[in-house]
């Protein structure tokens, strides 16, 4: 899922298989959990406990108000672009140093952290075996909010139950949707409904949004989100295998590897509708007719992206080939029909480095790092929005499955600056929002931790 398995060499899947964890970024063992009654400290790596670590009992979740997500929103076609996040005039990036904190263990196989933007302030936490877990104030729940592990294959490691995303009209209409893998191995976009006090979700309420056939059992993407003009955005990895060997990056008249823009709410009779402003509705893309559900092209496998809750800004990480991972920025307002490079570029760079490319007309990314120390699998993050830790508002947080490391990145007068902030010792499969705009940490062997500034 993470770490694109199927693009390395055969030990490394031997090793996956033998140990039934996505170790294939030979990552040293990460760092037993830390109790909630000690201070929040950096996590190291010492060899893992041969017993699981007993359930953390949860510290209080930030107070949570009602977010503007809570409220019926009319999906609407972006303004003018909004101005981009830019670093307070006192913050030295570099000067950051951040922990985590601790709020649950004894998940399976956690991949995502979400809220409903209801004003419950619970956390939804999204096991890729196909279940959904509520995190409150009282601890995890025992009993799921949604289990679909019947419907849902997650022996590949980029299979799975992969993303989740709540109506803006939640509190509502009861409606969220999911991202998961299917029997055959193919990609299902689902809407579900709540039951009656909104506490569980019914898994006979399924209703099919959109199916992806995936030649591969790799580059799945997964992520879902709704953006601040009301529609659904879904990220679709390449189809898998290695170097776009389907040829779909470029491909216009497939849904993968591309972002899409659907509108799932206005008509809740019918699966999609596609909104006007997608860019290729009415006109070709360089003389090829282009679905009309992608909003852009040329993503490899989009693992994490997110709105920047203040300012509309959009965050992808894209998860590379064998060399560079990277982080591409789209402002508020951008009218769509952008081609994010791959496979014609992997980061900044060509792809295969030794060839020669084109780069006009492509957006490149403004953070990368090269495999190697600094991991083997990109993680996409937030902007931090909270109110508990004001020096690092307006900072992205990203980080490497593979290695652990958590960095942070904001635009520096005309450019933009990176800094590591957290060398974890996690396997990071996801970071979460709350409604408070609080940011977590999911670490795929079960745990998931409060970001929090030393």
């Amino acid at each position: 899922m993470l770490c694109a398995l199927a693009d390395r060499p055969a030990g490394f899947m031997t090793a996956f298989l033998l140990v039934g964890l996505l170790t294939a970024c030979a990552l040293p063992a990460p760092a037993p959990v830390q109790s909630p009654a000690a201070p929040p400290v950096t996590p190291t790596r010492p060899p893992v406990p041969a017993a699981p670590t007993p359930p953390v009992a949860p510290i209080e979740l930030p107070t949570a108000t009602a977010s503007p997500a809570a409220i019926a929103v009319q999906p609407t076609e972006p303004a003018s672009p909004a101005p981009m996040a830019t670093l307070p005039p006192t913050l030295r990036l570099d000067a950051l140093r951040l922990s985590l904190r601790p709020i649950a263990q004894g998940l399976t196989a956690p991949v995502f952290a979400t809220h409903a933007g209801d004003g419950r302030g619970r956390l939804f936490l999204v096991e890729k075996i196909g279940q959904i877990r509520i995190l409150d104030a009282n601890g995890l729940r025992p009993v799921p909010f949604l289990d679909i592990r019947d419907r849902v294959r997650s022996e590949g490691s980029e299979q799975g139950l992969l993303g989740l995303a709540f109506a803006p009209d939640f509190s509502r209409s009861g409606h969220f949707f999911v991202n998961y893998t299917d029997k055959n191995g193919d990609t299902v976009i689902a809407r579900f409904s709540t039951s009656g006090d909104g506490e569980t979700a019914d898994p006979a309420s399924e209703f099919r949004i959109l199916a992806l056939d995936q030649p591969a059992a790799n580059h799945n993407g997964g992520m879902l989100a709704f953006g601040p003009d009301g529609y659904l955005w879904i990220g679709a990895g390449d189809g898998g295998a290695a170097n776009d060997r389907f040829g779909n990056g470029q491909n216009p008249g497939t849904l993968l590897g591309k972002m899409l823009r659907l509108d799932v709410t206005s008509n809740p009779g019918v699966p999609y509708q596609i909104p006007a402003g997608n860019p290729w509705v009415s006109v070709d893309w360089n003389g090829r007719d282009a679905r009309d559900e992608v909003w852009a092209v040329g993503l490899r496998n989009p693992w994490r992206y997110s709105f920047d809750r203040a300012t509309g800004d959009l965050w992808i990480a894209d998860v590379g080939q064998n060399l560079y991972e990277e982080v591409h920025y789209v402002p508020a307002g951008a009218r769509g029909g952008l081609n994010f490079g791959w496979p014609i570029m992997e980061g900044t760079h060509c792809f295969p480095e030794t060839a020669a490319c084109q780069r006009d007309g492509l957006e490149i990314s403004v953070a990368e790092y090269k495999h190697g120390a600094d991991g083997c699998s990109i993680t996409g993050g937030y902007v931090y929005r909270g109110a508990a830790f004001p020096e690092l508002t307006g900072v992205y947080l990203y980080g490497d499955y593979c290695s652990g490391k958590i960095w942070g990145l904001a635009r520096d007068g005309g450019g933009w600056r990176s800094a590591l902030l957290l060398d974890s010792g996690l396997n990071i499969s996801s970071f979460g929002e709350d409604e408070a705009g609080e940011i977590y940490v999911v670490d795929f062997r079960g745990g998931v931790y409060r970001v929090v500034v030393e």
